[in-house]
């Protein structure tokens, strides 16, 4: 064999074991996810019931955190480990085996786009709310744990810069929808 062909076998070949890596994880494995910071996300209605009308809220001058929501109510707060790192995205609640009823996880993107989330070695169902830069929710999902046998099958999409995973009926219990908006730990903004 000529060595212009060895050396592009030996490339296609380290090509084809970095894809096995990326995908199957194994470099979570051998880099860790590292310690996660902790906050508190609440969650204010966008709307009082007897007006129907969108609250105001004050922004913080980086317009990433919600201060102050005038006449608006809370729905609920929740306590979140800080998943702000890819290797933290990537393994999320994978490795936890439950939440409390007031628990979740906050994964910070570097940039709002369009994210897709999968119950990757997930063993219980979560809610994953999509929230943009500026604090409101664009989208929720409730996701069973995947079949047996399968590590992930469901894709969940949604637009934002940060995503809430809690247990599954969270949102139901707490009245959380599409549109109200949510206070950030500081240690993200």
């Amino acid at each position: 064999m000529q060595r212009p062909a060895v050396i592009v076998l030996g490339f296609v070949g380290l090509l084809v074991a970095a894809a096995v890596v990326l995908q199957t994880g194994l470099w979570v494995e051998v880099l860790g996810t590292g310690e996660y910071e902790q906050g508190t996300v609440t969650v204010h209605d966008n709307t009082m019931p007897e007006t129907a009308t969108p609250v105001s809220c004050d922004r913080s001058p980086n317009a990433t955190e919600v201060v102050a929501c005038a006449d608006s109510r809370q729905l609920a707060t929740v306590t979140v480990n800080i998943s702000d790192n890819s290797r933290q995205r990537y393994v999320g609640l994978s490795e936890t085996e439950s939440l409390g009823p007031d628990e979740g996880m906050l994964f910070v993107h570097d940039d709002e786009g369009q994210h897709t989330y999968v119950m990757r070695n997930m063993s219980f169902p979560i809610d994953i709310i999509f929230i943009d830069a500026n604090g409101t929710i664009t989208t929720i999902h409730h996701a069973p744990t995947p079949p047996e046998g399968e590590q992930y099958s469901e894709q969940y999409p949604g637009y934002g810069k940060y995503v809430l995973e809690v247990n599954r009926g969270w949102t139901n219990r707490t009245g959380v929808e599409v549109g109200d908006r949510v206070e950030l730990p500081p240690e993200v903004a």
